[in-house]
């Protein structure tokens, strides 16, 4: 399979180019299990400075309200009780949230360890699953005084998935790197499988002609003045849906 490595300075730029080379040199190939084909390569990309302006991406499925709520999923396990309700099998969230103090500790006590790793890959449910989760680990190191985070994703949807991964994960970051008085440092993000489904291909070619002929400006939000103030607002209506689901588990 072919190797893909990209070095970007912001999240959008990073995902861009990831698109992109996707696109121009992805491989086609079975995907059995869902009886259809993908244009598929391995990747890793590299956001050299997570936060930096411009954070957002136009060219995601959703808005600031579907970007909100999957942060609060990643982030705080607002949807968790889907599980214990026996309706999913795992949220990254509910895999991952006993294993947070871990990292700060960790890190607090050695702040040159590589031993601060989140497992989200549960053999014993996984290998037994039809919808196996995606992110298996993320890794953490202190260097150069901020805190880098590594990423790996056996499978990982380009379009559909990868840029609200990201977000989330760069926000997770943000958050353990506060904790821990650092800086926030590189983030970057592996996918084994980095795909496109078929019934999908006008989508990515879609974001392909628009990174090929626009401006990044015209591409991207800031986070800091524009989409945060957004996601905030929707934190209401996302509660009260949150909480409809609840009362329905």
């Amino acid at each position: 399979m072919k190797e893909v490595l990209i070095k970007e300075r912001t999240l959008p730029e990073s995902y861009h180019a990831a698109l992109l080379a996707l696109s121009r040199e992805g491989e086609i190939s079975d995907c059995a299990d869902w009886n259809t084909t993908q244009k598929e390569l391995s990747m890793t990309f590299q956001v050299q400075e997570p936060l930096a302006e411009p954070m957002i991406s136009k060219l995601f499925i959703g808005g600031p309200e579907e970007l909100e709520q999957y942060r609060q999923e990643m982030l705080d396990g607002i949807l968790d009780f889907e599980v214990a309700a026996g309706k999913w099998a795992y949220t990254y969230h509910e895999r991952m949230a006993e294993q947070f103090p871990f990292i700060v500790e960790e890190l607090k006590r050695n702040p040159s360890s590589r031993r601060a790793v989140l497992l989200i890959r549960d053999w014993r449910k996984d290998s037994a699953s039809d919808d196996p989760a995606c992110l298996q680990h993320i890794q953490y190191f202190i260097r150069n005084g901020k805190l880098d985070c590594v990423v790996l994703f056996r499978s990982n949807d380009a379009c559909k998935a990868t840029y609200m991964n990201a977000f989330a994960l760069i926000m997770l970051q943000a958050r353990f790197a506060e904790q821990l008085g650092v800086g926030v440092g590189t983030y970057t993000h592996r996918a084994s499988s980095f795909h496109c489904y078929e019934k999908d291909f006008h989508m990515l070619e879609g974001y392909v002609r628009r990174i090929e002929t626009e401006d990044i400006d015209d591409l991207t939000f800031d986070y800091v003045d524009g989409w945060k103030d957004m996601m905030e607002d929707a934190q209401p209506e996302i509660a009260a849906r949150v909480e409809e689901l609840r009362a329905r588990a």
